[in-house]
């Protein structure tokens, strides 16, 4: 095992803390924060993109997928190129490129214009995160500092969970969505003044070539999957197209995966992977993200669907999953020194499964109080697992190996979020779908005003353009019956999310708790 490059930055007073690791600490955290505030105010502001350029719900989902999986996709090579060209240079040039796409999507002029700015603003934000979480864990090397350290981050990405919808919506209604990237510039400009001045430059000394193949393959494969999980809504799960694209999505990974076996430097070290330990750590990420994350896509349609909510009331209504999310990484750090990692990873799979079942079950009901109580259960568990997640998985690898590490952690992270959001908007697609054809006012006038059109659009946000064409009698009704059947819809999706969770907590202690039991009897 190498050491840690002599540029890495260091900290030398008593409790593990100098000043400048301080600094360093809180301008990455910000600028990973910078990524979740963005991420979530997108999500609020959803059904007035749909309004302005017309969109259908396939499109929407486009607006948040085609930025997650160039997210997801060049998360990987990312990571390479931060230990190979260094943390803080990578930094740089991950601002410079989400600052510029940041403006391309306040500029465009179509939703299509839009999709491909917010795909060169997943680049930018790969190279942002893998080098900021890069940079927090090659400046505290282990001990009670890396532990303050990480709770501090989650801490932040909490704050920005909290901030994101309520700004989000007063951005959206007062000032129009296009403002939501707009305002990422003068932010962006301060974190790199901030990284120039306090970040340390460090990098692998020992890094390999770039695995560009490796990288081409893997986003090939996770686009073509999104690609083949978005068109089921309007070519059908038994559609050719449907199967060419998950077969192809297939065939690439199996592509990949050969290909970095044969790797000597890999993005991906396939090693770790015979691990437990790292392997309950990567699924208990993809859990959160799958489960819990994801749902900051689909809770601003939901309240602004089933309630009638406008952008701001929507935002202040997503403050109790929010909040729950700012405590729970304290509350992870107390139980930590009281329980196992695999204890605490499954105890927050849990708590994630129980509220998205609580809340499935009171989401028709018309009462907000009910579901913002499953909520706060879902978002504790959320913030117990946002720092610990993270923190395990870059545990099992060699500090010169922190960019890998990285990597393959917000791979995961992202992965799951947009694979989720393929998956479940697809279940809120089909439910909501099947519910509004069975209400009565649909019955009546057999389905002549209510085609796939209307329905995309009805998922989209924009009920008052899919009900334009009717009278005002009928589409009082039919804006009601539109309304609980996205209710029944999101909530199909949530059962789906919370049976999920459970079942990767009960494999997340099969795999990490009995290692973990080893390790301390010495064996």
């Amino acid at each position: 095992m190498s050491s840690v490059p002599s540029s890495s930055v260091q900290t030398t007073s008593t409790d593990g803390e100098s000043r400048s690791a301080h600094l360093v600490l809180v301008t990455a955290s910000a600028a990973c924060a910078l990524i979740v505030l963005d991420t979530n105010v997108v999500a609020v502001s959803l059904p007035a993109i749909a309004r302005t350029f017309h969109a259908g719900f396939a499109d929407v989902e486009w607006v948040v997928s085609a930025y997650m999986v160039a997210f997801a996709a060049c998360l990987l090579p990312s990571g390479g190129l931060a230990d190979r060209f260094g943390r803080k240079t990578m930094l740089l040039a991950g601002l410079g490129i989400f600052a510029l796409a940041s403006l391309g999507c306040g500029l465009a002029l179509s939703v299509q214009m839009l999709d491909i700015a917010r795909a060169v603003k997943g680049l930018g934000a790969a190279l942002l995160l893998t080098s900021a979480l890069a940079i927090i864990a090659n400046t505290f090397h282990g001990g009670p500092s890396r532990e303050r350290a990480w709770a501090f981050w989650g801490a932040c990405m909490g704050v920005a969970t909290t901030v994101a919808p309520l700004a989000g919506g007063v951005i959206t209604q007062w000032l129009g969505w296009r403002w939501i990237f707009l305002l990422n510039l003068p932010v962006c400009a301060m974190l790199a003044w901030s990284a120039w001045k306090t970040v340390t430059p460090s990098a692998n000394p020992q890094a390999g070539p770039l695995d560009i193949a490796g990288g081409l393959l893997f986003g090939l494969s996770l686009a073509l999957g999104i690609w083949g999980l978005v068109g089921t809504q309007t070519d059908g799960w038994d559609s050719r197209m449907t199967a060419l694209r998950f077969a192809g999505s297939a065939v690439l990974m199996l592509a990949f995966i050969w290909v970095e076996r044969g790797r000597t430097h890999p993005m991906i070290d396939l090693a770790l992977f015979r691990q437990a330990r790292f392997v309950g750590a990567v699924l208990a990420m993809f859990g959160y993200a799958a489960c819990a994350q994801v749902m900051m896509t689909f809770l601003p349609l939901y309240l602004q669907n089933a309630f009638a909510f406008s952008a701001v009331a929507a935002g202040l209504g997503m403050l109790p999953f929010a909040m729950a999310m700012i405590a729970g990484p304290y509350i992870g750090r107390a139980l930590s020194t009281r329980v196992r990692s695999g204890a605490l990873l499954s105890l927050g799979l849990t708590l994630i499964g129980v509220g998205n079942l609580l809340t499935a079950i009171v989401a028709g009901t018309g009462h907000y109080g009910l579901v913002a109580i499953g909520m706060v259960v879902t978002g504790c568990g959320a913030g117990v697992l946002n720092g610990d997640t993270q923190k395990a998985i870059v545990a099992c690898v060699p500090p010169e190996r922190t960019g890998m590490a990285s990597g393959i952690s917000t791979t995961t992270r992202f992965t799951a979020i947009v694979t989720s959001v393929g998956v479940l908007g697809a279940v809120l697609a089909s439910r909501t779908r099947s519910a509004f054809d069975a209400t009565p006012v649909v019955t009546a006038a057999g389905g002549h005003h209510f085609d796939s059109t209307f329905m995309s659009r009805v998922l989209a946000g924009d009920v008052a353009s899919a009900t334009a064409n009717l009278s005002d009698a009928m589409r009082m009704v039919v804006s009601e019956a539109a309304r609980a059947s996205f209710a029944s819809g999101f909530g199909a999706a949530l059962d789906v999310a919370g049976v999920i969770a459970l079942v990767i907590a009960i494999g997340v202690w099969v795999l990490v708790t009995p290692r973990e039991a080893k390790v301390a009897r010495g064996l």
